[in-house]
């Protein structure tokens, strides 16, 4: 099994300041540690779970078609067994690594073109 957890939702924002208020003040997250990533948001904690992850859309964004919801994260069990599995399937995949801890990241795309994010 490739997955067994959900970790996040990203979500692209028009304000991201204004989007971290909200989920700040309504929903009682908490703002906490994110990775260097290029993009400028910000990692939305319940407690020491980073579950939300806010990111400024960009004009690119806006015209995209993709909505709000960029990616949906799971928690990753078997590196490269999920690897061989989705080649086998002739599933792409995009792999990147996160500067601030190592964790490998693969995004595919499912049926319906949301990205799916499986971190090990």
């Amino acid at each position: 099994m490739p997955a067994d957890q959900l970790q996040h939702v990203n979500i692209r924002c028009a304000d991201v300041e204004a989007a971290r208020d909200f989920y700040v003040r309504v929903v009682g997250l908490s703002v906490g540690a994110r990775p260097a990533f290029a993009s400028v948001g910000y990692w939305l904690y319940a407690g020491e779970l980073p579950i939300v992850h806010l990111v400024q859309r960009t004009a690119a964004d806006a015209v995209s078609g993709q909505g709000c919801v960029d990616h949906v994260g799971f928690r990753g069990v078997d590196l490269d067994d999920t690897r061989r599995q989705l080649q086998a399937a002739g599933i792409p995949f995009r792999e990147q690594v996160v500067p601030h801890d190592g964790t490998v990241q693969l995004f595919v795309i499912d049926p319906d073109g949301l990205k799916v994010e499986l971190n090990f």
